[in-house]
């Protein structure tokens, strides 16, 4: 009788939109949405394939979260069993399997990830690639992303009064074309009218945004939202879709909210100031967990706060609740889990 008492508690409360009241054992996970958080971990461009020296570093932080921002593996393939070994071979190595006992885990996927380099709407096994990325997360079986396309999920920690919302954007699944620069001078042109997000998801994340209770947002993405002058992936591609998020970002005015993505093999703090948010809006880039770039220590963005870091790293959100609002402290760590970039965020 008790055993059929939890299985039907799990199964109802087991959804990837949970109420932050319950502790359920979230497909091999336990996670406790429930709980205050305190300290956020993250991190970006992983092969798996490399020697994966940063997650005892992470676990010494002892983060109640860790955040997957895309290029979890290198798949880069069309063929699912490839995709599938590469999957497990990152999921069951030892350091990520003994960090995975203690930290829970939740993220969406970049273009490595997806299957493609660079990849759009048009890639031909984005649901199956989609079903393998939510199997190496251990999303349920019946949770509503399985149900629709796309892999955008939205998550909710916390008591009243100190609740985060962790919304996970897919940049990939309904993303218009990059247009390439054939000139030489860039590597694309603006798709000056190209979608990144798609309908079905601008409507989910407007309703998410409008009804949200929480006093912290954290809204990630595989790749960059305010950066302009790099010449890689990045929403500033799709000029009329970057705009369109930030005067939903306006219109909804969700509070205290922060941007996160990975992709570009560096970390670095960005911030922007729209003209109806009463805070300014940051973005945190942390890539490169297993590799790092190799085309110099500069590159320009005229909203960056502090170093651009060209390094192996991860990242860390402390969040501090003994205020009247929630105070967040961001670190970049390296390899050798020296700072290399640490910043309070000024609202």
């Amino acid at each position: 009788m008790l055993f059929f008492v939890l299985l039907i508690f799990l199964t109802a409360s087991c959804k990837s939109k949970i109420e932050p009241s319950v502790s359920v054992l979230y497909e091999g996970q336990q996670i406790d949405f429930s709980q205050t958080l305190n300290i956020i971990s993250l991190g970006s461009c992983n092969r798996e394939n490399l020697p994966q020296d940063m997650w005892p570093a992470i676990a010494s932080h002892d983060p109640q979260l860790w955040m997957w921002l895309g290029d979890n593996i290198y798949g880069d393939s069309e063929d699912m069993q490839v995709m599938l070994e590469k999957y497990k071979r990152q999921k069951n190595g030892e350091a990520y399997s003994a960090f995975r006992q203690n930290t829970a885990v939740l993220g969406i996927w970049d273009d490595h990830d997806y299957g493609v380099n660079d990849g759009d709407k048009n890639f031909a096994k984005k649901d199956e690639s989609k079903s393998l990325m939510l199997d190496f997360l251990d999303v349920p079986v019946d949770a509503s992303v399985r149900e629709r396309p796309g892999a955008y999920q939205s998550y909710t920690f916390g008591p009243e009064g100190k609740r985060i919302k962790i919304l996970l954007l897919d940049g990939r699944y309904f993303r218009d074309e990059l247009q390439e620069d054939t000139t030489g001078t860039a590597r694309y042109f603006p798709n000056e009218l190209g979608d990144v997000l798609g309908e079905a998801q601008w409507k989910w994340l407007e309703e998410e945004l409008t009804n949200s209770d929480a006093e912290l947002h954290l809204i990630a993405c595989g790749i960059q939202f305010i950066p302009e002058e790099q010449i890689y992936e990045k929403w500033a591609n799709f000029p009329a879709a970057r705009q369109r998020f930030f005067a939903l970002m306006e219109k909804t005015k969700p509070a205290h909210a922060v941007l996160l993505s990975g992709d570009r093999h560096i970390a670095e703090l960005s911030k922007i100031t729209l003209d109806s948010l009463d805070y300014p809006l940051y973005e945190l880039t942390s890539s490169g967990m297993t590799h790092t770039w190799s085309l110099g220590d500069t590159e320009p963005n005229k909203y960056r706060v502090g170093d651009l870091i060209v390094a192996l790293n991860f990242a860390l959100l402390h969040i501090d609740w003994s205020g009247e609002k929630p105070a967040m402290t961001v670190e970049v760590r390296g390899k050798e889990n020296d700072v290399l970039l640490k910043e309070v965020l000024a609202w």
